[in-house]
């Protein structure tokens, strides 16, 4: 959530970043609103200290055995109006909130400006482009052939979009997971974590999540709770309405989850396979951080994921989000793709965001200074350390031998007890 003080004092900068991440919304329906709404406060001061005032004379009247009707018949009158105006007030607070909830986070300065992923700059490539002697198949013919998965009664049991892996298949995806989770704990001191996997509605409010994509979430309606789109959001609300100490920073956390997303807008795009999932697995890193450390610590972020992807000998490449393609709740972005040398493209496996205090403040996580006891909102910061389908369909790819079999990466090895899939 922006910072409405913020708004006041820097509207026409405010303006700008809503339009460069391509928001028009109006910032003079909130500021009119707020304006109203301190008038109202103010008004109600007036009246409580006018209370008080009458309080006053009452007991001193009583005290002269003086007659105390009309005082009291005043005070009523103005605990009547102090009633009235707080309950317009809150009306006005909450529709000025709801607009608040309503508006993305603003890009960092630092961000290039572009209209859409077309626009996003290739800041660096990572390893060489796989050389066959044969035409290689993509990972959905692969995995078919070797048993890895099924599509066909996946679809029977859940309908499309939903995989589900067999034999090796379940091995490989769940050695991935584990390779991960050791590897990020292990070597970049991350705590681990095992969320629920759904979340109550304050919780994806935190995030960014709700209200804006409540379509884009799977919600039991019963209970009012709803399928988490990544770990991001419980790990995230670890500390909502919690206050830590600065000497407690930064923290670090790693969770595996399954991850639900209705791909609502997905029409016409590549549902092929792997490529695009309402149900997926996904290792999450996600920071606690000091205001002044949230972009060194995003830099490192993206480090950590990109290690990931050297171990496993993928070819990949690290993208900048423009203006445009930034998420709702970020401020600044990078993007991690590997290549699928079947498919002919690159893959997207990670998002690495800092999301500055935006999701602090709808979360209410600050933290209090050691030096002056003074308490302010920390940063977070969220990075995919990584999805697995996209990465699993690139391995399949990349690994495949002419005569069918599947090379397991050297660090795989001791997690699948496989050097080969055949």
């Amino acid at each position: 959530m922006i910072a409405l003080e913020f708004i006041r004092k820097n509207t026409e900068l405010t303006s700008r970043g809503l339009a460069a991440k391509g928001n028009s919304f109006e910032l003079r329906k909130i500021l009119d609103l707020d304006q109203e709404y301190r008038r109202y406060l103010e008004e109600i001061n007036d009246l409580r200290a006018e209370r008080n005032r009458v309080s006053i004379e009452i007991a001193d009247r009583k005290k002269s055995n003086m007659e105390t009707n009309d005082s009291i018949k005043k005070m009523r009158l103005v605990g009547l109006s102090i009633k009235s105006l707080e309950k317009r007030s809150s009306a006005l607070k909450m529709k000025m909130d709801n607009y608040l909830m309503e508006l993305p986070n603003l890009p960092h300065k630092s961000v290039p400006l572009g209209k859409n992923e077309k626009d996003n700059p290739v800041l660096r490539e990572w390893g060489s482009e796989p050389d066959f002697d044969f035409e290689p198949q993509n990972h959905l013919a692969i995995g078919e052939k070797l048993g890895l998965f099924d599509f066909k009664r996946a679809a029977k049991i859940a309908g499309s979009g939903f995989p589900l892996y067999t034999g090796l298949g379940a091995k490989l995806e769940r050695a991935l997971i584990n390779f991960m989770l050791d590897f990020h704990c292990d070597k970049f001191g991350y705590i681990e974590i095992f969320p629920p996997f759904m979340v109550k509605p304050e919780s994806a409010v935190t995030c960014g999540q709700l209200p804006k994509f409540a379509d884009e979430m799977y919600r039991s309606e019963k209970d009012d709770l709803w399928l988490i789109p990544t770990a991001e959001v419980p790990v995230t609300n670890i500390y909502r309405n919690e206050i830590l100490a600065e000497q407690d920073l930064p923290r670090y956390f790693c969770a595996y989850s399954a991850c639900f997303r209705r791909e609502a807008g997905s029409y016409g795009k590549d549902t092929r396979g792997l490529l695009r999932l309402h149900q997926f697995n996904k290792v999450e890193l996600v920071k606690f951080v000091k205001p002044e450390k949230s972009y060194g610590e995003l830099e490192s972020l993206v480090k950590n994921a990109e290690e990931i992807l050297q171990a496993l000998g993928l070819r990949y490449r690290v993208l900048e989000l423009c203006t445009g393609d930034l998420s709702f709740s970020a401020s600044k972005c990078y993007d991690l793709e590997v290549w699928a040398p079947a498919e002919k493209k690159w893959l997207e496996v990670s998002s690495c965001s800092n999301f500055e205090d935006f999701q602090a403040r709808r979360g209410n996580i600050r933290y209090r200074k050691e030096k002056d006891k003074k308490v302010d909102y920390l940063h977070t910061l969220n990075g995919s350390g990584v999805a697995t389908p996209r990465l699993l369909a690139a391995l399949l790819e990349v690994y495949q031998t002419k005569s069918g079999e599947i090379k397991i990466p050297e660090k795989l090895i001791p997690y699948l007890g496989h050097s080969i899939i055949q």
